[in-house]
């Protein structure tokens, strides 16, 4: 068995449990309550930072421009660089006694500027907290914020060979996508990646202006239960900065680091199917989108034989590093299954029944690790909109879907991908977690990019048009009711705030969180009562 890897901070919490014959959670309090800085092993040198940017620094640029998406941009007054609790604690102070506007970023990939913004005057930036560590004093794997996923997958898998169900893009930072109700193609057989999240530390504001650490965790006599509640689906920015995460099963399973996470399937078998956007009829589109959504309504039961295999089909025009066509399925089955080769091949049967002119890849089988993509390019620009499906697109939906597919002149990438969901991930009560769609069995992506500035607002027009022929019967957004389930706040538009082009009469809020809502104000007010920290779609007092 490993070693356990332990982090000062962790040995610290461990020895003030041992003497107060506590937790954990309640050492780190302690330590958080009487100011004292974070204790760190002899053996390991301090942690690097703080280190504030300011624009005349050579780094600044580089800083600032880290953002994936070039559509958005701020100046802050500097960045803060931080690599301990501690230095998020000063530096949150700092920007409340200087009555700044703060933002928080991660990886960067956030698709509004709630980072990036002009008004935004300290962005504190967490990329040096990097860690992954076997806590024992939480018996749970410690995560910081500052990691990528592909860096979480790669230390998780290779010290303990254990693994959270996140998403395929490994640049993304975990700071967001863990409290936003993280998924990806595990989750049809593993579930959401807050299912694992055992507790999180939180660096708040006071109603008197001073930053605290809170460590808030999913034991129910917790004080501080719902702020760890919270962070299951709610979204960054909107009740303080997450210095730590905390991982681990929901089941009672003993002090085995190798247990307290599920394992990754050893080896997938993949393939890609490909189609042609350009000599699809109308009437073949439409029973592909049929076939596809039809499929997922029948096999996406936690307890269906297809809960190892998850598919993406991406409906897009031809852009360069996506072969000939943009209109294209990916599939992949855990191939330690006996049946993984028949399951994949009834699949895709299943989905390009009666298509024509249809390219089918031979399976390959690859290393689980290797399947995860690494850091995705910049975006010149993009927009993206979003919404959950509890069941296949209407067929008036797939019809608004193949009008504007088809309509794409001066368009340098358009798109609509239908996402693999359900499974696992709808085992969970809604208000278990702050994640309520428990129930969909797809995701559903409106996807447009343009290299030229010039042509952002042609592109806007597009995606907003599609996406509003789509929802036509519920106001143009996602509307919660038999077909659509609202919408994914790791996937944030701006435009379901506005009544132009939200004309439901339901508010942006219910279609992220429905009934969680309210709670997450209670939150809110309890532990943000300054509304220090706040975007365009942050969580209202």
């Amino acid at each position: 068995m490993n070693q356990p890897k332990l982090l000062g901070a962790s040995i610290a919490g461990s020895a003030a449990a041992m003497e107060t014959g506590g937790t954990g959670a309640e050492a780190a309090q302690a330590d958080a309550a009487s100011g004292r800085p974070e204790q760190r092993d002899e053996r390991w040198l301090p942690p690097a930072g703080p280190v504030k940017v300011t624009p005349d620094d050579p780094r600044y640029l580089n800083l600032n421009l880290r953002g994936a998406n070039s559509r958005f941009s701020g100046k802050p007054d500097y960045i803060q660089l931080v690599g301990s609790t501690k230095h998020v604690v000063d530096a949150v102070e700092e920007t409340v006694r200087d009555g700044k506007q703060v933002a928080v970023r991660s990886g960067g990939h956030c698709f509004e500027d709630f980072v990036d913004n002009p008004d935004v005057q300290v962005i504190i930036d967490m990329s040096l907290l990097t860690e992954v560590a076997y806590d024992p004093s939480m018996n749970a794997f410690l995560i910081e914020p500052g990691n990528t996923l592909s860096d979480v997958y790669e230390k998780l898998y290779m010290g303990w060979n254990v693994t959270i169900p996140g998403g395929v893009c490994g640049g993304v930072g975990v700071g967001g996508h863990i409290c936003g109700g993280g998924y990806g193609p595990l989750s049809r057989q593993l579930g959401s990646v807050v299912d694992y999240l055992y507790a999180v530390e939180v660096v708040v504001v006071d109603e008197n202006g001073k930053a605290r650490v809170i460590v808030a965790t999913r034991e129910r006599d917790d004080p501080h239960h719902d702020l760890w509640w919270a962070h299951t689906g709610g979204g960054g920015g909107n009740f303080g900065v997450v210095t730590k995460y905390w991982m681990r099963v929901p089941e009672q399973v003993g002090r085995d680091p190798e247990r307290l996470l599920p394992k990754p399937p050893a080896a997938l078998l993949m393939s890609t199917v490909t189609f042609d956007l350009d000599g699809m009829t109308k009437a073949a589109f439409s029973r592909l989108l049929r076939n596809h959504g039809e499929w997922y309504e029948q096999n996406s039961a936690p307890d269906s034989p297809y809960i190892g295999l998850w598919s993406q089909l991406m409906i897009g025009n031809k852009v360069p590093g996506m072969g000939e066509s943009g209109f294209i399925m990916h599939v992949q089955v855990d191939n330690t299954r006996p049946d993984a080769r028949r399951l994949l091949d009834a699949h895709i049967e299943a989905v390009i029944d009666g298509i024509p002119s249809v390219e089918v890849s031979e399976p390959i089988e690859e290393r689980w690790l290797a399947s995860s993509p690494g850091r995705a390019g910049k975006a010149p620009g993009s927009k993206t909109k979003a919404g959950y499906l509890r069941k296949r697109l209407t067929d008036q939906q797939i019809e608004a879907v193949y009008e504007n597919m088809t309509h794409m002149d001066g368009i340098d990438y358009g798109a609509v991908w239908l996402i693999g969901y359900g499974g696992k991930v709808n085992t969970v009560d809604p208000a278990t977690t702050a994640l309520p769609q428990r129930d969909a069995i797809l995701k559903v992506n409106y996807i447009t990019g343009w290299a030229n500035p010039r042509n952002e607002a042609k592109h806007l027009q597009w995606v907003r048009k599609l996406y509003a022929d789509v929802y036509a019967e519920t106001g143009g957004v996602p509307v919660p009711n038999d077909i659509n389930d609202g919408a994914y706040i790791n996937y944030p538009d701006r435009d379901l705030a506005d009544p132009e082009q939200n004309t439901s009469g339901v508010p942006w809020h219910d279609l992220y969180y429905k009934e969680n809502y309210p709670r997450l104000r209670r939150v809110k007010a309890a532990y943000d009562p300054r509304n220090h920290f706040h975007h365009a779609l942050s969580i209202r007092a």
